[in-house]
């Protein structure tokens, strides 16, 4: 198997499920138990495994990616249950739920930069090279996630900042939210998009000259 995709796995495995664990966490601390009561706040990953989002996406993605060596990795978990009844102002707590899968993916991204200033003088490249993966992959799922498109995060940030009617004409569009992405990610304008900002971020953490 290739080397990459042995690091690349549990990197993105345990991203995502902090991403989730995070949405439930800040939920719950708004008062909503429904992610608690159904045991999804937990980094074991097995509550958290979609079959399509969690294994077959990114495994053809990555299969895609050693055969022609493009691509970036994308993959999803299962949405954290989240019931907003629960919450004083249900916009804002959506708007913070929302907001904290994407933040969760910034902090491990930070986190395992400092890491690699750690790591670098003690010449152990497998470890390098596996935080590097970690850096690289939260900054794309963080960037990513906050794109406004259903059901992406950004879509719940949006509809707690629009105005009460567009923010219900905007909800409108979640039934064809899963169609833009795909489309968008198949014509390469989604790559267009995030990348460069992803680059900018790598270079403020990493710097440009940075191999893992």
């Amino acid at each position: 198997m290739n080397p990459e995709i042995i690091l690349i796995i549990p990197v993105l495995i345990f991203a995502i499920v902090v991403h989730e664990c995070a949405h439930g966490w800040v939920a719950y601390k708004l008062g909503d138990p429904t992610a608690k009561t159904a045991g999804r706040l937990t980094l074991n990953p097995l509550p958290h495994i979609d079959p399509i989002g969690t294994v077959v996406l990114p495994l053809t993605l990555l299969l895609l990616r050693y055969l022609t060596g493009m691509g970036f990795i994308f993959a999803w978990a299962k949405p954290v249950p989240v019931n907003p009844v629960y919450f004083s102002n249900p916009r804002k707590g959506m708007l913070l739920v929302g907001l904290a899968g994407p933040v969760s993916n910034f902090l491990q991204a930070i986190l395992m930069a400092l890491l690699i200033r750690l790591v670098l003088p003690l010449h152990i490249t497998v470890l390098s090279s596996l935080l590097f993966y970690g850096v690289l992959i939260n900054i794309v799922l963080g960037v990513l996630n906050l794109l406004p498109v259903p059901p992406l995060d950004g879509s719940r940030i949006l509809t707690g900042l629009l105005p009460l009617r567009m923010a219900r004409a905007y909800s409108r569009l979640e039934p064809m939210g899963m169609f833009i992405i795909i489309l968008l990610f198949s014509t390469g304008f989604l790559g267009a998009m995030i990348w460069p900002i992803i680059g900018v971020l790598m270079n403020l953490l990493l710097g440009p000259s940075f191999q893992g």
